[in-house]
């Protein structure tokens, strides 16, 4: 099974019940991502800067963005999360970020099945101290590699929302491609 492609991904449930397969760990240094040929995770690259994820981190299947990847989603949980491990999550806002110049949205969202995070359905529900901190990791974790990375206030649920539906629409026309 290839975790990007072989996953289905129920439209109609992504308010609430979103897949995502986890790549990172809260808490990690180590950089895993999605090895796109055999869909194994793969230790990209261990961070140079001294940060730590600050929550799990993952893809959505079968969806594609500009920077040719599955579209990311950090999730917010209580608990780290093992590599290929499949979550459930309701996805609350949109970080709209540009890493050496392309586009790279990040998704934020909180497990569906964590009751401490069960009463966090809008942007404005996430602690600011938490928003805080993603922010500031995604500023600094490629600083020390002097790799530019601009990052833009998140927004709120209904635009998340929007972009995970053009990301799935994107993958469905990536795939017809011939």
């Amino acid at each position: 099974m290839h975790p990007w492609h072989d996953i289905e991904v129920d439209e109609s449930h992504i308010a609430d019940m979103l897949p995502v397969v986890i790549e990172i760990p809260e808490g990690s240094k180590n950089k895993y991502e999605l090895d796109k040929a055999s869909g194994l995770i793969k230790l990209d690259r261990v961070l140079y800067s001294s940060v730590r994820y600050p929550a799990n981190y993952g893809f959505i299947p079968r969806s594609y963005c500009d920077d040719g990847d599955p579209l990311d989603v950090i999730v917010l949980g209580q608990e780290a999360v093992p590599p290929l491990t499949l979550v459930y999550a309701r996805p609350v806002g949109v970080m709209h970020m540009r890493d050496q110049g392309k586009a790279d949205d990040k998704v934020l969202a909180v497990s569906t099945f964590d009751p401490v995070y069960n009463h966090i359905h809008e942007l404005d529900d996430v602690p600011a101290h938490i928003m805080l901190e993603v922010r500031r990791f995604f500023l600094d974790y490629k600083v020390l590699e002097e790799k530019e990375v601009i990052v833009d206030p998140f927004e709120g649920r209904e635009r998340a929302l929007a972009v995970i539906a053009q990301a799935l629409i994107d993958y469905r026309n990536l795939r017809a491609r011939p």
